[in-house]
């Protein structure tokens, strides 16, 4: 290897350098410590920036000690020093630089001092370092900066102390405030304080050594700042309203004026007195009208004076004062503004005591007189506004008075027609009193009313007849024939008192229900009926007018009621009813056209041949329940029943009962409805049982024909030879059954004779005619099958289908245990007749011979 050039060893030793320069520790910090630390124990303080001068990461190599951000040193936990020296160090780091310094702290320990005498230890006695809390007062005069207290450690007999402090006033907001000797421990103020803007100032004081040990625990030390009478009281706000009846009694509470202090509470400062210093207007009896409580503003009546009629408002100037009233307090004024209420202590009274006034006859709404009111109360209030009453001459109400709420003035009206043939003159007694009630004051009399007399004096006017009555009831009955009399409507003339020479008729019939002649009798215009649908109303007002010979007139009013007749029977609702097998009894409900008397309650019955089956229980008197008397079969029934009304008019209503084996009404069907019961007397079959039973009857009746059709084809035709049923045994059975040939042994082919053949989707059939027999051959699934039926010397295979042919249908039932009983396979007929078969052959043909 080759030796190192001196440019490269002199690059490497400057990179040693530096990084030896950017990880150096710093300068050693020691402190003297007890052998025991009990945990968050405060050891001491280092300068973190002297060291590094932004560090990010602040961490101790010791896990039982941590260091704050500001340098200081607290135990973790519990620490024993076992020796007399401790080493540990500080990792600071800054990560942006990235640059890494340690400081070493040594801790010593040193055991405290104690001096035995005999068996009495000594001890050190009370310290100085916690004086007491430091006072200035607000708003001092200086000199400035002026010295409040001295720090003092007892460890500066042995250390060299620097003190220091930090908090608000120092180097947190008010900063600048306060400051400290470090070698003295003198603390001093720098300027006036304002002890409503600050109350007190928690400092907190050092004592450390030059190397940073700090032997002493952080203290906090308070700076009281003591109160100065420097703020006047001030009433907030400073004019208050306050309201009081008049005529209140002596004592009456009528509000509170409140002053504050920004003082120091519960002071001198802050005790306030309150006094009343003037009034607005004064009283006239002297003196003040008013007192307030001197320590809590209270304000009372202090004489039963009020008037609002004489003054209704009053101005009081109220003082309030510190020091608890002294003379050399600090003190501001506010002002109460008092308010008289009024009440109702005065009687409204007539302008006049006396009123004449003249009204025509006849003449409704005329105004007769005005009538002025006088009261002192306060206007437009219910103490002033009047009410006005007649309490005599009114009996047949024909007058009445309308009030002006602005004015408060009474106007006396006619309501009512007068008439001068009765009565030429009316006297009115009225009375006036206030909305309000009347509210007595201290002292006072009791308040007369004001009563006043009206005379109305009636002229006489030519008037025209007049009905009488003004308004005729007439009850019509309904129904009744059109032109039928149903009243009369006279007229009279109130001059002479008769009703001659005196014509009628009708000018406004908006119903167009009855007629009147001249004579003044009321007929029926048409047949009213109530029940009608175009008769919507049953009272119409007919407007009628009598003429006198001299062509005056006058009106009447006649209101038509159209009475209910009993023309109506009541009659049920709903007609259709499902009873289940629970047999609930069905709930009957009638109605009425009519109207009471011939209306409710209704009486529910049955004929007397329904009685054994049914029975009726009434509910109320609209309502009754129908129920079985006993086991009821299921079926349709039809019951009568008969409902008559309150007048015993009444009708039959045909009621249809469904009696259903169901659960619910909805559950029942025409399927469910007549279940079948071998002991039920009556049974009543539905559509589709009825409907089977007739397709039933149709498709055995084709059966039947189907049958005698097959049978009269078997029946031997002409010389034809009857054929027993032993083949075997017995004689020689001619036969057109052919053997298959010799070179012709596939089982699935038959060969036949020639003749008429029948195809159908089963497989090939053959029948030979002319007596001989018939057989089928059938293809299907592999094999093939004989059919034969006994009979008549013919064996017939299958039915007629189609053509003549006959047919045998063996797909269900009875027919097709038949076809499978004669039904055989291939084999089995060729095993049955090859040994029958002899040597000659005809055509093709074999011959079985016995």
């Amino acid at each position: 290897m080759a030796p190192l050039r001196p440019a490269a060893c002199f690059q490497l030793l400057v990179g040693l350098l530096i990084l030896t320069f950017l990880s150096e520790a710093c300068k050693k910090v020691t402190f003297n410590v007890p052998p025991k630390l009990e945990p968050m124990t405060l050891i001491g303080r280092v300068n973190l920036r002297q060291c590094l001068r932004t560090p990010d990461i602040i961490t101790s190599s010791d896990p039982d000690f941590i260091v704050l951000e500001d340098g200081s040193i607290y135990t973790k936990n519990a620490v024993s020093l076992t020796s007399e020296k401790k080493t540990f160090a500080v990792l600071l780091k800054d990560l942006q630089e990235h640059q890494q310094k340690k400081i070493h702290v040594h801790l010593l320990s040193h055991p405290k001092k104690m001096h035995k005498t005999k068996e009495t230890v000594l001890r050190r006695g009370k310290r100085r370092w916690a004086p007491v809390p430091t006072s200035i007062m607000e708003n001092s005069l200086g000199p400035f900066p002026m010295q409040i207290q001295q720090l003092s450690s007892d460890t500066a007999q042995k250390y060299n102390i620097t003190y220091s402090i930090s908090g608000p006033g120092v180097d947190e907001p008010p900063v600048g405030y306060f400051y400290i000797e470090a070698e003295t421990g003198n603390l001093f103020v720098t300027r006036p304080i304002d002890r409503e803007e600050y109350q007190e100032f928690p400092i907190i004081c050092y004592a450390k050594t030059l190397d940073g040990y700090t032997p002493e625990v952080p203290l906090v030390h308070l700076i009281r700042i003591e109160d100065d009478n420097d703020n006047p009281p001030i009433f907030e706000p400073n004019t208050v309203t306050f309201l009081i009846p008049e005529n209140s009694r002596s004592g009456t509470v009528i509000g509170q004026m409140v002053a504050t202090d920004r003082d120091e509470p519960d002071t001198l400062h802050t005790a306030l007195k309150y006094r009343i210093v003037g009034q607005d207007p004064p009283s006239p009896r002297g003196g003040s009208t008013f007192n307030i409580n001197p320590d809590s503003g209270a304000i009372t009546l202090a004489a039963p004076v009020l008037d609002r009629e004489h003054v209704d408002k009053f101005l009081v100037l109220i003082e309030a004062r510190d020091m608890a009233g002294q003379r050399f307090g600090l003190c501001s004024t506010g002002t109460a503004v008092i308010q008289v209420e009024d009440i109702n202590d005065h009687a409204p009274m007539c302008e006049h005591g006396m009123y004449e006034a003249y009204v025509p006859e006849n003449t409704v709404g005329a105004k007769i007189v005005d009538i002025g009111i006088i009261d002192r109360d306060a206007h437009g209030t219910p103490a002033w506004h009047a009410t006005f009453e007649i309490i005599k001459g009114n009996e047949d109400g024909a007058f009445k008075i309308e009030r002006n709420q602005n004015s408060n003035i009474g106007t006396l009206c006619t309501e009512k027609g007068l008439d001068y043939e009765k009565n030429k003159e009316r006297r009115l007694e009225i009375v006036v009193n206030n909305e309000a009630p009347y509210v007595l004051g201290p002292n006072a009399r009791p308040i007369s009313t004001s009563v006043c007399v009206v005379v109305v004096k009636v002229r006489d006017v030519d008037e025209g007849p007049v009905f009488d009555p003004c308004v005729l009831i007439l009850n019509v009955k309904e129904c009744l024939e059109p032109g039928t009399i149903v009243g009369q409507y006279h007229a009279r003339d109130p001059e002479t008192g008769n009703s001659e020479g005196i014509r009628y008729r009708i000018i406004n019939d908006p119903c167009n229900w009855i007629t009147m002649d001249d004579s003044g009798q009321i007929r029926t215009a048409r047949l009213l009926d109530r029940d009608a649908p175009d008769l919507q109303i049953y009272q119409c007002n007919v407007t009628v007018i009598a003429t006198d010979r001299s062509g005056k007139t006058g009106t009447g009013t006649v209101v038509v009621n159209l009475q209910d007749e009993n023309d109506n029977f009541p009659v049920i609702v709903q007609t259709e009813y499902i009873m289940c097998r629970d047999r609930k009894p069905i709930c009957l409900t009638a109605v009425d056209a009519d109207l009471y008397p011939y209306g409710a309650p209704f009486q529910f019955s049955l004929p007397d041949r329904a009685t054994q089956w049914w029975r009726i229980v009434q509910h109320d008197e609209n309502s009754a329940y129908l129920e079985p008397v006993g086991p009821i079969d299921y079926g349709v029934y039809t019951i009568p029943i008969r409902v008559t009304d309150n007048a015993n008019h009444g009708g039959t209503t045909n009621i249809k009962v469904q009696v259903c084996d169901c659960t619910t009404p909805s559950d029942c069907d025409n399927t469910r409805m007549i279940p079948p019961r071998r002991d039920a007397p009556n049974v009543t079959l539905g559509v589709w049982a009825i409907l089977a039973m007739i397709l039933g009857s149709l498709l055995l009746l084709l059966i039947l024909i189907t049958l005698c059709v097959c049978c009269r084809r078997s029946v031997p035709v002409g010389g034809s030879k009857h054929v027993c049923d032993d083949l075997a045994n017995q004689n020689l059975i001619i036969s057109n059954t052919e053997a298959p040939g010799e070179e012709v042994m596939d089982p699935n082919i038959l060969p036949v004779k020639a003749g008429n053949i029948v195809t159908t989707d089963q497989g090939v059939g053959a029948v030979k005619t002319g007596g001989q027999e018939s057989f089928e051959m059938v293809k299907g699934v592999g094999h093939q099958t004989l059919e034969s039926v006994k009979g008549g010397g013919h064996h017939t295979l299958e039915s007629v289908k189609g053509m003549g042919h006959h047919t045998i249908d063996s797909g269900r039932g009875y027919g097709q245990s038949m076809m499978d009983a004669y039904r055989y396979n291939y084999s089995e007929w060729q095993n049955f007749t090859h040994p029958r078969l002899t040597e000659e052959s005809v055509r093709g043909h074999t011959l079985i011979k016995n």
